[in-house]
């Protein structure tokens, strides 16, 4: 999917072009005698993880791919870092299609998984660090100070010579993305990096890799179920739902795009809030004198006019709804349900 509008002067980094992947899913019955039957004659169902997307990233992108579980924004990682074969379609990465696999390109991506270890866990990460460097052929100087660089960047080089198995979830994280940045890719894909982690913790990640990122001009791909690290980093937003792109722009843009509604603050006069509110909009929250209701977007404007004729108030804002619940309206829609917001953090 190509944006409207946008100007293209360098071939893009990451190039992608009706890629699908298709899985046979075995059916298991129920009982005995089904098991039976099942050794010799088995159901299959068919799932399309990723339905023939296009996609196209330049150099020092930094892109959000968003959806809900079992979008195909994992798969779709996997197969641009040539984990697994595509059924059908095409995909570049710096020039090498990923699948083939070539030391070349290996050498110049690394693949983070939030939900995937790949540090031994009873060996200090200092180990692990020395073994990526004889993988990937690091010189030792150049190893050194990059390692040096990352340690003090992410705070961490007190623990270099602690078992993995010792750490915090936190700083296993620091150590998993001093391990990808060792060998200084030229493009990051980071799948849920911050899955699991506290509030401080995800902070001083989003910290790094919005300083490493700027710094060193790479690309970088990251899916996540946490808006705040779309937020914290991403100026382009990827969404992708049923294996499908459904929309692909700016962050402010999917709001303009999907939130059909506003939020309007009303701060009364009067120390009770009228009973009535609702004639004008769904109310969500109440605390005497202050009320919020969600009023369709075309209609602020009218519904604005309508209270300041018959309240008195001391103070009134309109906002845009919570990133979380317009992307949760998003995943909904493309589903066709009503929305779930805590399937969104």
């Amino acid at each position: 999917m190509t944006r409207q509008g946008y100007n293209r002067i360098m071939p893009p980094i990451i190039e992608i072009q009706r890629l699908t992947k298709t899985y046979e899913v075995y059916q298991k019955k129920e009982g005995l005698l089904a098991s039976v039957q099942g050794l010799f004659r088995r159901d299959y169902k068919t799932v399309e993880a990723v339905r023939g997307i296009d996609l196209t990233v330049d150099q020092g992108e930094f892109v959000a791919f968003l959806g809900p579980n079992g979008a195909g924004k994992t798969t779709t990682l996997k197969l641009l870092s040539g984990v697994i074969n595509p059924t059908s379609g095409n995909a570049t990465v710096m020039g090498y299609v990923p699948w083939k696999r070539e030391n070349g390109y290996r050498r110049r991506f690394a693949l983070v998984m939030g939900q995937k270890n790949q540090l031994w866990w009873d060996l200090p990460a200092q180990d692990s660090f020395r073994l990526h460097q004889k993988i990937y052929r690091v010189d030792a100087n150049e190893f050194q100070r990059t390692q040096d660089e990352l340690t003090d960047l992410l705070d961490v080089r007190r623990l270099l010579n602690q078992p993995v198995r010792n750490l915090s979830l936190g700083e296993r994280m620091k150590m998993e993305l001093i391990a990808a940045l060792l060998h200084s890719p030229e493009v990051l894909f980071l799948d849920e990096p911050t899955i699991g982690l506290d509030v401080v913790a995800q902070h001083n990640i989003q910290k790094f890799l919005k300083h490493y990122q700027a710094e060193r001009k790479i690309t970088v791909l990251l899916t996540s179920h946490y808006m705040k690290d779309i937020a914290a980093l991403c100026q382009r937003v990827v969404v992708i739902a049923g294996g499908e792109i459904i929309y692909d722009g700016s962050l402010s843009g999917i709001i303009d795009r999907f939130g059909g509604h506003k939020i309007v603050t009303l701060q009364f006069e009067q120390e009770a809030v009228p009973g009535d509110l609702s004639r004008f909009g769904d109310v969500i929250e109440i605390q005497h004198p202050r009320a919020k209701i969600r009023v369709d977007r075309n209609a602020v404007g009218r519904v604005l006019g309508s209270i300041l004729d018959q309240y008195e108030l001391a103070d009134v804002s309109v906002e845009d709804p919570p990133l979380e619940e317009v992307i949760a309206e998003v995943f909904s829609l493309s589903k066709g349900q009503s929305p779930e917001p805590a399937a969104i953090h």
